[in-house]
């Protein structure tokens, strides 16, 4: 029997997937949502035929909420962006997105825009994975990440990256997020580069704080972040 509780998918950001979310099932709001953690091509599903940018897992994204009836997107750093293209297709229905500290302007490709860096998905990927190891030796949250990234399509891992690069380069990725649905942004302001606060902080665009969080919420204060996303979704 279909869950009778609203459904709510939650996708992951760059090179990670859907179990960065499984903190999230054991708290309170998994009794009052159905929430779907789910692996985008690539990373944790079969990867696309076609490159996987950020407009390809947005339809991917947008088929997907079309098809489970969802109204709701959770999306996690540049997968804010995917969560926006999915919505900006009015048949996907997609009305509210939560974003977890999101992209909002060119400084926020962290990780992704320096695939555009590199010629080829090898090339980017024995580049990246020493420097995340590097920085994860105290870092249970980032060992996490790390070991998820490797975990990749290492052409999906490159083709996102670069084309993360390229939009963030030549569009608003914040102005793409809050033209497409109704959106909350949650955040650690400890977390975010000084840029995109400013552009946050004269956005208009909702947002609830987590004082203390890691970039990746889900994992460190799932507790906290599901009253948070209750409050935006109430």
């Amino acid at each position: 029997m279909a869950s009778q509780k609203p459904l709510v998918l939650m996708i992951a950001g760059f090179g990670d997937n859907a179990s960065m979310y499984a903190p999230l099932l054991d708290t309170d709001l998994a009794e009052q949502l159905d929430l779907q953690p789910v692996d985008l091509p690539g990373f944790g599903a079969p990867p696309l035929k076609s490159p996987a940018t950020l407009g390809t897992l947005g339809d991917w994204l947008a088929n997907k909420a079309q098809a489970t009836n969802a109204h709701v997107v959770i999306a996690h750093s540049v997968a804010s962006i995917i969560a926006s293209l999915a919505a900006a297709r009015s048949e996907a229905g997609i009305r509210k997105i939560v974003s977890l500290e999101g992209n909002l302007t060119a400084k926020d490709a962290y990780f992704s825009g320096r695939a555009a860096e590199h010629g080829d998905p090898q090339s980017f990927r024995d580049w990246f994975l020493p420097k995340l190891r590097a920085r994860a030796q105290d870092d249970p949250i980032l060992s996490r990440y790390a070991s998820e990234v490797e975990k990749a399509d290492p052409q999906a891992l490159w083709e996102l990256g670069c084309d993360a690069r390229r939009v963030s380069d030549t569009q608003h990725p914040g102005e793409i997020l809050q033209s497409s649905a109704d959106v909350t942004y949650v955040l650690n302001r400890s977390n975010c580069d000084q840029m995109s606060l400013d552009w946050l902080d004269n956005s208009g665009m909702a947002c609830i704080e987590l004082p203390g969080a890691s970039h990746w919420p889900t994992i460190d204060q799932p507790e906290k972040l599901a009253e948070a996303i209750e409050s935006a979704l109430s």
